[in-house]
């Protein structure tokens, strides 16, 4: 296995995608002699030419339409808004009309579109560019989300999405693209809807994507310290969900604890709590917890900004309320 970095993984994943499909082509702002604000597409324009690596106009609205209308002609985009906040500048062209032209054309048209984007707070860049809005997207029939927290599923998921006809929108953590994780040789491929058991445990169960799946790796590390043992599930994507791993984890370990960064109130994490709590019900031993970010626009202060997101020490806190230990 090759070592690689996050972002070595996607800027792999689009190469692999130009090389081996003349329909597939790149466009975004910036993407091309630049390199793309977080580096994944540098050498590319140089490599493939700007007819393949497409600099846009700084216009979102009309980079994701602009890519719906190609899909539907047969071309095989990859749109990158630049972060997910920018997003809903384009929420009328990806939610109106990306998720539904195959529904409501009877499967005349398809709109096999994926839109790279940024997610997630912790570089300090503001309250308007550190959000999270992916449990947004993931409630649109029509869409598919693809939250990948390792090199390794950045890498196997992408290949996914290249077989889909319909829009996904895959969406990187902006703190993850330095990370750094054991890739397979060859062509592998993980399936969308498919989580997976980041670390066995025996104690209690944690349900979390992204990010947020190192948060709780490293405070499952800090808990096996004091003997507790803590099952990490990594969603990976958010539509299609995969609950039958996560009840699966959640009979055996008989406690859950839901991790997400973005706010509580509204977040996707409702939606798997009330999921395990349905599906799992007679196998807990306690009510299923919830761990989010604060009903706060994300601050500028980087102190701030830290006390504002999930950090394994909430995460381990939290687990020993929920054990009472």
């Amino acid at each position: 296995m090759a070592i690689i970095s996050y972002r070595e993984a996607v800027s792999q994943a689009l190469r692999e995608a130009l090389e081996e499909d003349h329909r597939f082509f790149l466009m975004g702002e910036d993407i091309g002699p630049y390199g793309g604000s977080f580096a994944v597409t540098r050498g590319f324009w140089e490599e493939f030419g700007p007819e393949r690596v497409k600099d846009s106009p700084l216009s979102e609205s009309a980079i994701v339409g602009a890519g719906v209308g190609a899909a539907m002609a047969g071309l095989r985009p990859m749109v990158e808004i630049m972060t997910i906040n920018f997003s809903l500048l384009a929420i009328d062209q990806i939610v109106n009309h990306a998720a539904k032209i195959r529904y409501m054309s009877g499967g005349q048209f398809s709109v096999p579109l994926c839109i790279r984007t940024v997610t997630g707070a912790g570089a300090s860049v503001g309250a308007t560019h550190s959000q999270s809005f992916e449990g947004w997207y993931a409630s649109v029939p029509g869409l598919h989300v693809v939250v990948p927290s390792t090199p390794k599923d950045a890498l196997g998921l992408f290949r996914s999405c290249r077989e889909l006809m319909d829009p996904v929108i895959f969406v990187e953590h902006i703190l993850l693209y330095g990370a750094r994780g054991e890739v397979p040789d060859g062509p592998f491929k993980i399936p969308l809807g498919q989580a997976e058991v980041k670390r066995l445990g025996r104690d209690v169960t944690i349900v979390t994507f992204s990010r947020m799946v190192h948060v709780c790796l490293a405070a499952a590390e800090q808990l096996a310290v004091e003997g507790i043992q803590v099952e990490v599930v990594d969603l990976r994507t958010l539509r299609p969900l995969d609950m039958e791993t996560v009840v699966h984890s959640v009979r055996k370990t008989r406690h859950a604890l839901v991790v997400e960064e973005a706010p509580k109130q509204g977040g996707f994490g409702a939606e798997i709590a009330s999921q395990v709590q349905h599906l799992a019900f007679d196998y807990l031993d306690g009510p299923v917890e919830r761990v989010a970010g604060e009903e706060v626009p994300i601050p500028y202060s980087m102190p701030l900004e830290r006390l504002a997101i999930p950090d394994p020490e909430r995460v381990a806190r939290a687990i020993r309320a929920q054990l009472g230990r």
